[in-house]
């Protein structure tokens, strides 16, 4: 029998690339990843590996660099990847989404200057929405540009920004009023401006700090921090696409596709919580048998690898209706939603099977247990997915009474 949570329909090619990650996988990262996740260590040979693949480059368009591919093979490479360890596959997104945003929304002079280089891995990107006073309440930014001559001086804290110190582009989302009358609604009246950076933390360029690492229960190894601007000078041409008051539908369509990330990231987690739990269930022994020979464990088993094939199949429908060109909105908010949620339970039954064994930090299940919980909240929280998927539902179902 086959392994769980196959694609149908693939192309030869997409096979190739998926066969190569699953082998970098098995024998970069899963041999290495619980080590460097306890000294919080970030990845660095690991992100070298996935650079020499052209995994950076994924999705941007051959003409700048890159391979071209679909969300959907982007999708199951990240999938891949967070089966060995889910904190790479954080690095890679967020590059990913900066990158999806440039090709969909930058100027043409933006697209040749920034995706050949960030095709080679050479510039790393990271995006910005959230600040330490509001979550899924996107509106509610305070952080401002204000137009002085050529530039934009911007000033603003903002939150939980994932690759902070190790980016060298971020895409932070800032309110602009210059040009947007008074009483215009919040999400018109905001702007995203794509800031350059040295790499690391303190004083990054003039106006631009990153104080630290934040320290978090699991996702470790990828760096998460602030980044606090005071008087940070941009040039004009460094909006996005252009044209000031985008910034939010710009942001919206990078998190769109971040959710079917975060989906597939679900997927990944809880294939390797079951392959734990499955493979343990026949080592151990008691009341001289194999656990997996009792019934409760068995039934258990089933739930997990139901759970881990119906997020999967959620997760690569919402790839492909997003490269059908076709409004994926709903189909990426259930899958992120039912992902997430899956895989928090797929975990929690893996280690309820390790019993004892699973609160060791031996086991690689104590790992996952830990790192599950940050995809109930990321990209949007269940109740937020929920909020989408409700609205959409009567969009198409309208009744007409």
């Amino acid at each position: 029998m086959a392994r769980l949570a196959q694609t149908a329909g693939l192309t030869d090619v997409q096979q190739e690339i998926l066969s190569t990650v699953r082998d970098f996988v098995d024998k970069e990262i899963i041999p290495v990843a619980t080590g460097l996740e306890h000294r919080d260590e970030y990845p660095q040979q690991i992100v070298d590996g996935l650079t020499e693949l052209g995994l950076f480059g994924l999705m941007i368009p051959e003409e700048y660099g890159g391979l071209g591919e679909s969300l959907l093979t982007y999708a199951l490479c990240v999938e891949e990847i967070a089966r060995g360890w889910m904190s790479v596959s954080g690095i890679i997104n967020t590059h990913f989404i900066v990158a999806y945003m440039l090709k969909q929304h930058g100027t043409q002079e933006q697209k040749e200057h920034f995706l050949p280089r960030m095709a080679a891995g050479d510039v790393r990107g990271a995006f910005s929405m959230s600040e330490p006073a509001l979550g899924s309440d996107v509106s509610a930014i305070t952080s401002k540009a204000v137009k002085d001559g050529e530039e934009y001086v911007l000033n603003g804290q903002k939150m939980w920004l994932t690759n902070g110190g190790t980016s060298s582009l971020v895409a932070v989302l800032v309110r602009s009023d210059e040009g947007h009358p008074e009483g215009t609604a919040p999400h018109k009246s905001m702007t995203t401006f794509l800031v350059e950076k040295e790499p690391g933390f303190g004083e990054v360029r003039p106006g631009l700090t990153i104080p630290g690492k934040i320290d978090k229960m699991g996702y470790k190894g990828v760096d998460t921090t602030e980044l606090i601007m005071d008087g940070l000078r941009v040039p004009a041409d460094r909006v996005l696409g252009g044209v000031t008051g985008r910034g939010f539908y710009q942001m919206m369509d990078g998190v769109e596709v971040g959710r079917v990330n975060v989906a597939a990231r679900g997927c990944g987690v809880a294939q390797r919580a079951f392959e734990l739990g499955v493979r343990y269930a026949q080592q151990r022994h008691t009341f001289g048998k194999p656990i997996a020979q009792h019934q409760a464990i068995q039934f258990k088993l089933a739930e997990m690898a139901t759970k881990v094939e119906a997020a999967h199949a959620m997760m690569v429908n919402a790839a492909r209706k997003k490269d059908s060109g076709e409004r994926n909105d709903l189909e990426a908010g259930m899958a992120k939603y039912l992902a997430s949620e899956y895989c928090k339970e797929v975990v929690e039954d893996a280690f309820r099977i390790h019993g004892g064994y699973g609160f060791s930090k031996e086991y690689e299940i104590e790992r996952l247990y830990r790192e599950a919980p940050m995809l109930l909240i990321g990209e949007g929280t269940a109740e937020i997915q929920k909020m989408i998927i409700g609205r959409r539902l009567l969009e198409e179902y309208r009744f007409q009474g």
